[in-house]
């Protein structure tokens, strides 16, 4: 194991990084951060999320929402983001049974981030899509 290293796969603080910066994300698989950002980074849980600002859905409204996602892609997705405490899954005791999903106080904290990042995006669109046309542009070239 390397020195700096922490044994435990949930503590990414301890690693020495030299001098690189020290806000740095840890790269490592096993590392908490990388894996809780991973998961709510994902495009189905960014558009879970931000359909549930300040409102309850059913399973089937989600899916109608959310265009292109499966079934069992929406499962798994609200399934990890209810393990990680951002979504409540509330199941009503009628027939047949209505399941509601809806952000906790910490989804709700996640939103706010999200929703920054798409204003970034939004203000800077314009400019990604002319990089993206020169970077092809040059790329086609050099074939």
């Amino acid at each position: 194991m390397e020195e700096g290293t922490s044994k435990s796969p949930s503590n990414c603080a301890g690693t020495d990084y030299g001098d690189t910066d020290p806000f740095q994300w840890d790269t490592r698989e096993d590392c908490q951060v990388r894996q809780i950002l991973d998961r709510v980074a994902d495009k189905w849980s960014l558009l879970v999320i931000a359909l549930l600002e300040n409102r309850r859905l059913r399973f089937t409204e989600l899916r109608r929402e959310i265009d292109g996602v499966s079934q069992r892609m929406l499962t798994v997705t609200l399934r990890s983001l209810e393990r990680d405490g951002l979504v409540k899954r509330t199941v009503h005791p009628v027939v047949p049974p209505r399941v509601e999903y809806e952000l906790t106080p910490l989804g709700g904290t996640l939103h706010a981030t999200i929703r920054s990042l798409v204003t970034w995006t939004e203000a800077h669109q314009e400019e990604i899509a002319v990089a993206r046309e020169t970077y092809d542009r040059r790329a086609a070239e050099a074939v």
